[in-house]
């Protein structure tokens, strides 16, 4: 039911598209699926495009420069582009097409600089949202140096489960702000931002 006609924040359903894509990544990586589920998780994945891009741009719209940068590149790159490869390159497997797919690396090298250099920005986020984001300058690198071939695939249980931790504190900081959003009061702590927002003056406005 609507509770007025104002815009509102849409980065929970942001966050719920990159829990999936963290949980779906955490199960590939740590064996608990074997690679023949990697057609169905790029058909997750082009789902969660589809969320992230329209939270992106509302984002954007909204004046939050730093989320709504974060949720486009991350929904272009992390969920379009990735979802369609896991498709490629299983049907490329299945026929035996080589591919020099070291050229991810690279890619992932580029997304994994912006992600840490744009980082310390979340120290003004809740504190849930700031340890999600901690949790994949972990694993996007190590992605990143898997691909490249410089780490061995031994380091999938340390991208799987530092994935996994990000689901877990992006569901959480979700779950937070629907909830104290709707009942207009803290029902779940999400943590106090490391930097306090700059108070607004409004007598000298």
């Amino acid at each position: 039911m609507s509770q007025g006609h104002g815009t509102v924040n849409p980065g929970p359903a942001g966050l719920v598209a990159l829990a999936m894509a963290c949980f779906t990544f955490y199960a590939i990586h740590t064996g608990k699926v074997d690679g023949s589920a990697a057609p169905l998780l790029g058909i997750w994945l082009i789902g969660g495009f589809v969320i992230q891009v329209i939270v992106g741009v509302m984002e954007i719209n909204h004046g939050n420069v730093l989320g709504g940068n974060v949720f486009t590149f991350f929904s272009a790159f992390f969920m379009l582009v990735t979802g369609l490869e896991l498709i490629f390159k299983f049907f490329a497997a299945q026929n035996g097409w080589t591919i020099d797919s070291r050229i991810d690396g690279w890619a992932w090298l580029a997304l994994a600089i912006a992600l840490l250099t744009w980082t310390p920005g979340y120290l003004k986020s809740p504190l849930s949202l700031f340890c999600a984001v901690l949790a994949l300058d972990v694993a996007v690198p190590v992605v990143a140096l898997m691909d490249l071939e410089v780490l061995g695939h031994e380091w999938h249980v340390i991208s799987g489960n530092f994935l996994g931790l990000g689901g877990i504190f992006g569901l959480y900081t979700a779950w937070g702000i629907v909830l104290n959003s709707v009942f207009e009061k803290t029902i779940i702590p999400l943590g106090a931002p490391i930097i306090k927002p700059k108070q607004t003056n409004t007598a000298s406005m």
